[in-house]
């Protein structure tokens, strides 16, 4: 008896955890005047702030100076970008000052950290920089040429302290984890954030955030020890009322390619959900008026351990149902965490197919087959992600493992949003 009562708790806590999770998922598709507000209102043609674009790059040789060219492209005619390169990379190093010795507005600042990772680059970077907004981008990022326009239109418009745009990996054809790769980012920056924002708590992305620079200044930049820095400012700048505008629109989002092998998508999963539980442990989340924020707060910084657990307890309660002597009731209860995965697959399905429409990339059966059959593969391997952040966070292990690029989005990417 104690058993099925304890199978029942479990069941219902996962359903609920996955019913709010989807729900939250599909926050911009729930009406068109919710999907409308989530993008970029268009420019009126003036520019009232400048930008210093960061440009973290190391061991990014290959794919540094095509995102440079690209970010030299922009419309918005205020901008300088500031490559911040390790004193123990000279093949990166001399990519960047080649672009600093044809272009002005391209500098390069030396990070000289024994230990680096991106925070501290970023924080070296930081007392350099002259614009009235910084801008994050990573070094194999396709930037589109009007985005600055819009972010300058977003901050005058809306008095916003902090603006996220959307990121999208766009490769999803490289592997059947590519796929679910892409998905992942296409419902976080798609709808996701926009909920984070309306409530006033939001982990913000890696990249293409744009912050004021005296708030940035005033927060002391990014925490150099956390594997999660961007998650960490958001948190941070959430606690003490600063406003964050998200933005998604599928002409304006900066592309990206996933991890190029299973390790690497694992290496990375790793630091994120690494960082995830070092800014909970941190509690400056506490600091949030509200119980709802505070409760959604938790909630977001654990979610890559109940997503892992998920995963796992899923295919075991449906196996306690078929195979042990359990009440009908209990067995029925059981099912109700599968009946949710299932709705999820379905919604995922309408999403894949959305994603293609979007960013006119040709998706077809194979690819419908691959998400489905790749689900649960793709749950183990976050679950061992998960895991292995915990090893890593209770061992003391916070080196950051890089995740290396290759450009594999650039050949379809080299085609499009090239201003005429």
């Amino acid at each position: 008896m104690l058993t099925s009562i304890c199978v029942a708790a479990v069941s219902l806590a996962l359903f609920w955890m996955a019913a709010f999770t989807l729900w939250w998922q599909m926050h911009a598709w729930r009406t068109p005047e919710v999907l409308a507000s989530t993008r970029f209102s268009s420019p009126d043609g003036a520019e009232h702030v400048s930008f210093s674009l960061l440009l973290p790059a190391r061991h990014e040789q290959a794919v540094l100076d095509h995102t440079i060219q690209r970010l030299l492209q922009s419309t918005h005619t205020d901008f300088e970008i500031i490559v911040i390169v390790g004193h123990d990379d000279p093949e990166t190093t001399e990519v960047a000052e080649r672009a600093a010795a044809r272009d002005p507005r391209v500098r390069v600042v030396v990070d000289t950290h024994e230990k680096k990772n991106k925070p501290k680059a970023m924080n070296t970077a930081l007392p350099h920089c002259r614009g009235d907004v910084v801008g994050v981008f990573d070094a194999e990022d396709q930037v589109h040429p009007e985005l600055l326009a819009h972010v300058d239109h977003a901050f005058r418009t809306t008095g916003a302290d902090v603006v996220q745009g959307g990121v999208q990996l766009i490769n999803f054809h490289s592997s059947w984890y590519s796929l679910r790769n892409c998905l992942e980012y296409f419902f976080w920056f798609r709808s996701r954030l926009h909920l984070h924002a309306q409530k006033g708590f939001i982990p913000l992305g890696g990249n293409t955030v744009f912050v004021r620079t005296d708030v940035l200044r005033a927060a002391d930049g990014w925490d150099p020890n956390c594997l999660a820095e961007d998650c960490d400012l958001g948190v941070r700048l959430s606690s003490t009322g600063k406003k964050v505008v998200v933005a998604y629109d599928s002409d304006m989002v900066t592309r990206e390619e996933t991890p190029g092998t299973l390790m690497s998508l694992l290496k990375q999963r790793t630091r994120w959900n690494q960082g995830f539980l070092q800014v909970y442990r941190k509690k400056d989340w506490r600091q949030l008026p509200t119980f709802g924020q505070r409760l959604l707060a938790r909630y977001t910084l654990m979610t890559p351990f109940m997503q892992a657990f998920t995963g796992i307890i899923i295919p075991l309660n449906a196996a306690i149902a078929i195979f042990l002597d359990v009440p009908v009731a209990i067995a029925f209860i059981t099912f109700l965490p599968a009946v949710t995965a299932l709705v999820t697959f379905a919604f995922e399905v309408v999403g894949l197919h959305d994603f293609g429409k979007q960013y006119g990339l040709r998706v077809r059966f194979v690819h419908y087959l691959k998400l489905i059959v790749g689900g649960p593969f793709y749950q183990v391997l976050l679950a061992g992600a998960a895991v292995r952040a915990v090893w890593r966070e209770q061992r003391g292990r916070n080196d950051w493992e890089l995740t290396s690029h290759v450009g594999a989005h650039l050949a379809h990417l080299d085609r499009e949003d090239v201003p005429a």
